[in-house]
């Protein structure tokens, strides 16, 4: 049973208008050449990143020539853009330094749209609450970083429950904690098993569906006590619901949504209420009203005289258009036709996508063989 996010979004534009600017400070400098013009730029462009930009670690479609295009020579950004990505996994901060060395460009950790980066807006509810943190990367830091004051991983709590994986045993990758054995390991996990958990964030794509399934289930059914009897369902979030992605492999690959059906249909098995959650990422078209706001406030750096980045002046800027550039018609598409104007989807046969006309069931504005050539279309259209 998916739970609205409509109040939770009215949250999340709220609190990025104050979060954002700081950075956006910064970011204006940035824009040195163009906070010279008297005209605000009319548009904007979000980037996906899997299969749009990269597959793995590895630039694709000419991605790297094509974000260098948005850069004056000197370096200075002269195109608004974002990546709004349903992936994740690591901070935002991480995930720009890595970014900016993989394409050549000098990305900010404001330009990096993340399907957990609404996470933090729901700080003040579970700031000081027990919450358990899913997926690869470094989701506990994550969390950690949104001010999330009591978090673990699901590594790490799960470490502190004997037997709770049967399967752990036969799993060559597991490393048992160090001090399991000593008295100040078989403290804190009395304290662990005896502290029950508010809300479970699944922040990126889990590594273990066999272990993470059991020890959800067992959080969920039992109201964040796992061992004792059935109990209110403790709160469920999703980084993003996508089924499939463009990695390396040719075919696409079981995203996060493949893994909310698994643990959702085993759930509903062995639990008399139907599960609980709310997802969040594209095509949630909230997420793409976010988007502009973040790129609203790009924009609003570029005033020629610092300029205090908030609600009013965000709203007093509006664009022509918005470009979201994605591999994956249901997600990337979808998201964009869903949001309305003034988003235009351009889809690229480089990830998901790979047929020769457009999508049947999700068409998208324009269709292109690389991240490069949507590029270029857009600069030619916008006289750049």
């Amino acid at each position: 049973m998916r739970l609205s996010i409509l109040a939770i979004t009215n949250a999340l534009q709220s609190q990025n208008r104050n979060k954002l600017s700081p950075l956006l400070f910064s970011f204006s400098r940035s824009f040195s050449q163009l906070s010279s013009q008297s005209q605000r730029p009319s548009f904007g462009i979000a980037f996906d990143i899997d299969g749009v930009v990269l597959l793995g670690n590895t630039p694709i479609g000419g991605s790297n020539k094509a974000l260098k295009r948005l850069y004056q020579d000197s370096g200075d950004l002269r195109i608004p853009y974002i990546f709004l990505t349903n992936g994740g996994g690591f901070r935002e901060s991480k995930r720009a330094t890595e970014l900016s060395k993989l394409l050549g460009v000098n990305i900010l950790p404001c330009q990096v749209v993340q399907g957990h980066s609404p996470f933090k807006q729901l700080f003040n509810r579970f700031e000081n609450e027990f919450i358990v943190a899913v997926g690869k990367g470094e989701p506990a830091a994550v969390m950690a970083e949104y001010g999330f004051k009591n978090v673990l991983s699901i590594d790490e709590y799960a470490s502190y429950f004997n037997g709770i994986d049967p399967l752990a045993q036969y799993k060559k990758w597991n490393t048992k904690h160090a001090a399991s054995e000593n008295s100040t390991f078989k403290e804190m996990a009395a304290t662990i098993c005896s502290q029950r958990v508010q809300a479970a964030f699944i922040v990126s794509d889990s590594v273990d569906w066999s272990r993470d399934i059991q020890v959800l289930c067992d959080i969920l059914r039992t109201g964040g006590l796992p061992g004792r009897e059935t109990g209110h369902q403790p709160h469920l979030y999703f980084a993003n619901d996508d089924l499939e992605y463009q990695a390396t492999f040719p075919s696409e690959r079981l995203g996060m949504g493949a893994f909310r059906i698994a643990l959702e249909s085993i759930f509903n098995k062995i639990h008399p209420n139907p599960l609980e959650y709310t997802s969040f990422g594209k095509p949630n078209p909230l997420v793409f009203q976010n988007a502009e706001l973040v790129l609203k406030q790009l924009v609003l750096s570029l005033c020629p005289n610092p300029c205090v980045v908030n609600h009013a002046t965000s709203e007093s800027h509006h664009f022509r258009t918005l470009y979201m550039i994605g591999d994956n018609p249901s997600v990337d598409i979808k998201g964009a036709r869903q949001a309305g104007r003034p988003w235009f989807s351009i889809l690229t046969r480089t990830g998901v996508f790979k047929g020769k006309e457009n999508s049947s069931e999700f068409p998208a504005d324009l269709v292109v063989d690389t991240v490069e050539e949507a590029v270029e279309y857009i600069l030619r259209k916008e006289s750049i």
